[in-house]
């Protein structure tokens, strides 16, 4: 769980408990980012929350059991909130606390909130029932709802002073949520069948022999699964290599937090290439200590340091 927002004397008592609830949400729902942002000081890490708790509710309106124009219209109140917030028309005694809690992290950090107008659009695809024929097409709609949040955590993290490249943070950044989006495709091809949607772009399926789709725990008769999933898997750690390259441009405990964050996906998509057809047997997840592990190795900075090996070796 995440721990409690501290008290601070700069913040008021309506905007901690706002976030109190957004931190809450955030360790009720998405472990996997929990861990990565309890690496983060206190003022950080209740904006990542406030964001996420924004975001869970774009995803649960467009998860939910409701009529699509319902949806589409729920959408667009939701974006029209976000107006509200970017405009500075929140008061912190407003009775919705994600958006005093989201309020407030805008005005101490520079988040790019138009991000958050990608992600709606990115859930609208969704809730229309788009479907994607090439990369080129997925990596669009990964953009909406994945690289959108890479972009806006970096407003959090900030780069570190003088940071090498650090004009093209938000590009790793963007990749880096890429990576994580993919392998959330790969890791919930089955659910999302059975939900109706499909992700994986239709060339990829057609060349694997797996268009007739995944809604049976057991792969298409005749296709390639296997062929298909470690495609995918190597198009996926090479997202990953390019984001990786953000590490360094960040200040030691906002980079913990991006390397336990992403260091958790890449281990799920270690798994899931080593048995790919588990994916559509259940979900497949990591326990808790190996989690933890991980975040123990992004708070001591291995990743960060063998990036940045890597990145001196490139430029000798």
């Amino acid at each position: 769980m995440i721990r409690t927002v501290e008290s601070a004397p700069h913040v008021s008592a309506p905007v901690l408990a706002a976030y109190s609830y957004c931190e809450a949400v955030t360790g009720q729902q998405a472990r996997n980012f929990a861990y990565g942002i309890r690496l983060l000081p206190a003022a950080k890490r209740r904006a990542m929350s406030a964001l996420y708790a924004f975001s869970r509710r774009v995803d649960d309106i467009g998860d939910g059991g409701l009529a699509d124009e319902v949806k589409l219209t729920r959408l667009e109140d939701t974006r029209a909130l976000l107006a509200r917030i970017r405009a500075g028309e929140v008061e912190e005694d407003d009775t919705d606390p994600v958006a005093v809690a989201l309020s407030h992290a805008a005005r101490a950090f520079p988040i790019p909130l138009g991000g958050l107008d990608e992600l709606i659009d990115g859930v609208q695809m969704d809730v229309r029932g788009e479907t994607y024929e090439t990369w080129d097409d997925l990596k669009l709609y990964c953009r909406c709802v994945a690289g959108a949040i890479g972009r806006l955590s970096l407003g959090v993290f900030g780069t570190g002073p003088g940071a090498r490249g650090a004009e093209r943070a938000a590009e790793y950044a963007d990749t880096l949520g890429l990576a994580l989006q993919l392998t959330n495709i790969l890791r919930d091809v089955r659910e999302d069948a059975l939900g109706g949607r499909t992700y994986l772009p239709a060339d990829d399926l057609a060349k694997f022999g797996c268009s007739a789709g995944f809604r049976a725990p057991t792969p298409p008769e005749g296709s390639d699964f296997a062929g298909l999933v470690h495609f995918e898997v190597r198009r996926a750690r090479a997202l990953f290599a390019e984001g990786y390259r953000l590490l360094p441009m960040l200040d030691r405990r906002s980079g913990a937090c991006v390397a336990a964050m992403a260091g958790i996906y890449r281990r799920l998509l270690d798994r899931i290439e080593r048995d790919p057809e588990a994916v559509l047997r259940g979900r497949v997840s990591l326990p808790g200590h190996e989690k933890a592990y991980v975040a123990v190795r992004g708070l001591s900075g291995l990743d960060t340091r063998h990036v940045a090996r890597g990145s001196v070796r490139r430029r000798a």
